[in-house]
């Protein structure tokens, strides 16, 4: 997700820095999009100054707070862990621009709660980007209690900036689309679990009966099956049982089984492409 959504603000003309707590990673991200970039040249679907400046605004850093020194946003995309989130806030918010926004791409942590721990409430707001994000349009804008007028009014030009589309939701579990999507999830893997149908079949349902770009199954090996799980664990605490996570799912993530990062889930993975299991 970092990844992608470096792509889409460099593209969109920002200077863009990237940081990972592990070891070349980010320098791996730059590798990887400039890879992604020669990919839609060649395709036509950008320009040569489109993917020259694209590059120009994409850096790695390797160092939390000289990497995010002077920003006026940061968007942190890192596991779904709160405790990850405030210690990442709290160690670069002394080096940010004063009135800096202080982003976090979760998909179902509080966006109150972790403005409250790090001591910037007002400047704390959800921006919820969709997997992969250079192609998704959607970017949930995620106020929470402490949010004030002007943060979500800087997030909603920057994500319009972006060529994106917002939408402002509440500070709830699960927002709006999380709810919906991981519920969805669920049930196809449910079904999996009752031999209903194939993986490929449930998928193909959704994606022709539904007009869904790409079905629950598929979709959960992209987001990455861990993800799932930490987010189902969560709202199962916070909401109740109806997000309660399916034995499968818990089974296939003990097992390393965490969809196209690790080359299995509830598809093979190769190179970027999806497999039937047989």
């Amino acid at each position: 997700m970092g990844q992608g959504i470096a792509q889409v603000t460099a593209s969109a003309g920002h200077t863009t820095r990237i940081f990972d707590a592990q070891k070349g990673r980010a320098e791996a991200a730059i590798v990887a999009l400039r890879g992604t970039l020669d990919k839609l040249l060649a395709k036509g679907k950008i320009t040569e100054d489109q993917r020259r400046h694209t590059l120009e605004n994409l850096a790695a850093g390797t160092d939390a707070k000289e990497t995010c020194r002077g920003a006026d946003i940061v968007i942190e995309a890192i596991p779904e862990d709160m405790a990850l989130k405030v210690a990442l806030f709290s160690e670069v918010r002394d080096v940010l621009e004063p009135k800096a926004l202080l982003a976090t791409n979760t998909s179902s942590l509080s966006i109150t709660e972790l403005g409250a721990k790090i001591g910037a409430p007002d400047r704390v707001v959800g921006l919820h980007f969709f997997n992969p994000p250079p192609v998704m349009e959607l970017v949930e804008v995620v106020r929470g209690l402490g949010t004030s007028e002007e943060t979500l009014s800087r997030s909603l030009a920057f994500v319009a900036g972006l060529g994106k589309t917002p939408i402002v939701v509440r500070d709830v579990p699960g927002f709006a689309t999380s709810r919906l999507g991981v519920i969805l999830g669920a049930e196809a893997m449910r079904m999996l679990e009752m031999n209903v149908a194939s993986a490929e079949d449930i998928d193909r349902g959704m994606e022709l009966g539904y007009r869904h770009p790409m079905g629950p199954l598929k979709l959960t090996d992209l987001v990455g099956l861990d993800v799932r799980l930490a987010i189902l664990d969560h709202l199962t605490r916070e909401i109740g049982d109806q997000f309660r996570p399916p034995p499968i799912l818990r089974a296939m993530v003990r097992a390393g089984k965490l969809g196209k990062k690790t080359g299995e889930g509830f598809y093979l993975w190769k190179d970027g492409v999806a497999t039937p299991k047989r």
